[in-house]
C-alpha cells in the first residue's frame, strides 16, 4: 500500500518576528517549507502529498516548492482559521484516494519542522500501519512542577510527523466536524473517536519546530552540521 503526507503550512510569522508566513522564510538553499518537503519526497512509499496553505499564500508556496518537486505532484489546499480546520480540509482532498484503497496511511506533518529525517516518517508510517496510529516523542528532562520541584520522569514532548490508518482518521475528523470538536493535535482527535492505539516512536531534539527567531537560527546551524 501507499502512504500520503499532509504538510500543514497555513501558519503565520508573528512569534518568529516575520511579516510573512514562517514556513516561507529562507533556510539553507530553500525555505523552511522547502526543507520539510525535501524530506517527504525522500520517503519512497509516499505517493500522495497535500500542502495545507494559508489563503493568499498560493503563489509564494508554489514558488517555494516548484523547484523541489521534480516529477512529483503536490496539491495545495487552502486552510481554515485553525490548525484543526486546515488539517480537515487537507484530509478531505485525500478522501477519494482513501476510498479507492490507494492510500492506507496518512502522515500529518508541521511544515515548520524542517529537520525531520525520512527515517522518522518511515517509522511512524510503519507503526501506524501495524497499530492504528503513531507519533514521535521526545523525553523532556529538567522540567519543574508547579511546586518548583524537578520533574524527573514521565514527561515527553510530542512532535510530528504523526501517522494514522487513513480510513479511521478521516472518520474521526468527520465525527469531530459533526460534534463541533477541534483539537490542537491530530492524535487527540484520532484517540477521541477511535479505539485504536497511538504508539510512541522515539525522536530527537533536532526535530525542532520553528516558532521563535532563535529556532530559525538553530535550524540553520543544525542544517549546516548535517
Amino acid at each position: 500500500m501507499s502512504a500520503a503526507v499532509v504538510i500543514l503550512a497555513a501558519g503565520s510569522g508573528n512569534r518568529v518576528g516575520a511579516a510573512t508566513n514562517k514556513v516561507l522564510l529562507p533556510l539553507g538553499d530553500t525555505t523552511v517549507l522547502g526543507q520539510s518537503l525535501r524530506t517527504v519526497l525522500a520517503v519512497p512509499e509516499v505517493t500522495r502529498l497535500v500542502i495545507g496553505i494559508r489563503p493568499g499564500d498560493e503563489d509564494a508556496v508554489r514558488e517555494a516548492v516548484a523547484p523541489l518537486l521534480g516529477e512529483h505532484e503536490a496539491r495545495l489546499v487552502p486552510g481554515g482559521a485553525t490548525r484543526h480546520a486546515s488539517e480537515y480540509a487537507a484530509l478531505r482532498a485525500l478522501a477519494e484516494d482513501v476510498a479507492a484503497g490507494e492510500v492506507d496511511v496518512i502522515a500529518v506533518h508541521d511544515g515548520a519542522r524542517p529537520l525531520a529525517h525520512p527515517e522518522l516518517f518511515e517509522a511512524t508510517i510503519a507503526a501506524a500501519r501495524e497499530h492504528g496510529g503513531a507519533l514521535p516523542v521526545l523525553a523532556l528532562p529538567g522540567l519543574l512542577g508547579r511546586d518548583l520541584r524537578p520533574v524527573t520522569e514521565g514527561l515527553a514532548g510530542v512532535q510530528t510527523p504523526q501517522a494514522f490508518r487513513a480510513v479511521p482518521l478521516l472518520e474521526a475528523h468527520r465525527r469531530a466536524a459533526e460534534d463541533g470538536y477541534e483539537s490542537t493535535d491530530t492524535a487527540a482527535c484520532f484517540e477521541r473517536y477511535t479505539d485504536l492505539p497511538v504508539m510512541a516512536v522515539p525522536s530527537g531534539a533536532t526535530n525542532l519546530k520553528v516558532t521563535f527567531p532563535e529556532d530559525l537560527a538553530g535550524a540553520e546551524r543544525l542544517l549546516k552540521a548535517r
